[in-house]
């Protein structure tokens, strides 16, 4: 029926937006997008499109000539276009430093990239860069489609120089203060940080991406967003060593759906109440998705902190577990140091629905709510877990759940049971 429903919208597409047409969207519409953005995969553009070629700037695909500058006059040639334009990474082989890809632009949006090469870092040997690797930054539309592979790298030394306390290691591709974005077919592999980092943006649709690094490479989230609104991610698979997505303060109206997320952290909200003055978050919802051996499934994590803000409108909906550690977790307890404080996030109207599988734990359903801002508003319906970890040396232990400060509501069946 999905397939069906974009070849329609492709042959609508066909007929004007795309083929030879001058005429942009009128509006960002998501369906629209996806099947504009398989056209731009392929190049398949109108005559009124302006090529921008990073080889035409002097690039060199042979995997070992720097084309930093030669990539960013590129961008900069396109962003300054009259019209509509193509930024053109072909394939082969392409070694770039840190890029500011920044407006403002006076292209008519979005701004399409064709990307089909590989990128590898100018040292990957560098624990952690100044700068995050690649950022666009600062315009409207962008449209990113293709095969290409964007390689950190961050085995090499990165992930061997974490510490508490550290800067953060450098994000694969970063994009901030952008608005109209869709990413698709592309793949990150190996960033020494973050993979994408999302920040101040809205409308953002990423689908059939594919993101991987090791388990044990600490802190390589998949996508991870902050004062965001309006996301969809669909249709991809995240493995990382940190949370398959992680959404922290100020992300709004956001759906994940038909993601495999593993090896990981899982989906996860937070961690919130980290920093002064955070915004609310609201509005998630993570459906259709499955998760095998992460450390979390379903989690809303908050630091115990004297910042204050609200966690509301999640819903965790249709989500198969295979042998994942935490499937079902409130934390907000999390990151808890010697003197700190009971959470001040408040957490409510939060629903886990249907929600199957198994689980090495015999406490699968960890809800631990602040006893200053107990959660309100906590629906378990139809939850079917079972435990598949090793044999239990105390065969008494029950397979269960654990609740503290909430009160919640049961609908449908529940397995491990209810909390007393």
């Amino acid at each position: 029926m999905a397939s069906m429903r974009l070849l329609a919208i492709i042959a609508i597409l066909v007929q004007g937006l795309v083929i030879g047409d001058s005429q942009e969207l009128p509006s960002f519409d998501p369906e629209l997008a996806v099947a504009k953005v398989l056209e731009v995969a392929e190049g398949k553009v109108g005559p009124d499109v302006k090529i921008f070629n990073v080889v035409d700037f002097g690039a060199k695909p042979d995997g070992a000539t720097t084309s930093t500058i030669n990539f960013i006059r590129a961008f900069k040639e396109a962003c300054n276009h009259n019209g509509r334009a193509m930024l053109v990474i072909p394939e082969g082989n392409f070694v770039v430093g840190s890029m500011l890809l920044s407006g403002p632009c006076t292209f008519q949006p979005p701004l399409m990239v064709q990307f089909a090469g590989n990128l590898l870092p100018q040292d990957s040997t560098v624990a952690a860069e100044n700068a995050d690797w690649i950022t666009f930054m600062n315009f409207n539309g962008l449209f990113i489609s293709g095969k290409g592979v964007i390689n950190g790298q961050g085995e090499k030394k990165a992930w061997n120089s974490v510490c508490d306390g550290c800067r953060r290691q450098s994000a694969n591709l970063k994009l901030i203060k952008l608005n109209d974005v869709l990413i698709s077919g592309i793949t990150s592999v190996n960033s020494k940080g973050f993979h994408m980092m999302i920040s101040v943006c809205n409308n953002f649709v990423i689908t059939n991406v594919n993101i991987s690094a090791p388990d044990e490479s600490p802190n390589t989230d998949g996508i991870h967003m902050s004062k965001t609104n309006k996301v969809r991610i669909s249709d991809s698979i995240i493995g990382t060593g940190d949370d398959c997505v992680s959404m922290i303060h100020g992300t709004t109206n956001v759906t994940i759906e038909n993601v495999k997320c593993g090896p990981g952290h899982g989906f996860s909200i937070g961690s919130l109440g980290h920093y002064e003055d955070e915004f609310d978050v609201f509005g998630i919802t993570v459906r259709n998705c499955s998760l095998s051996h992460t450390e979390n499934g379903a989690r809303i994590k908050t630091y115990r902190n004297e910042s204050p803000s609200k966690a509301s409108g999640i819903i965790f909906q249709d989500l198969i577990m295979d042998n994942v550690k935490n499937p079902i977790l409130i934390d907000q307890e999390y990151a808890t140091i010697k003197g700190s404080v009971d959470s001040k996030v408040l957490i409510s109207d939060v629903e886990f629905s249907n929600i199957r599988g198994t689980t090495i734990s015999k406490i699968a359903i960890v809800l631990a709510c602040s006893p200053t801002f107990p959660c309100q508003g906590i629906t378990l319906k139809d939850i079917h877990l079972e435990y598949s970890g090793p044999p239990d040396h105390n065969e008494d232990t029950p397979f269960s759940s654990n609740c503290t400060n909430v009160k919640v509501n049961y609908i449908g069946q529940q397995m491990p049971p209810p909390c007393a």
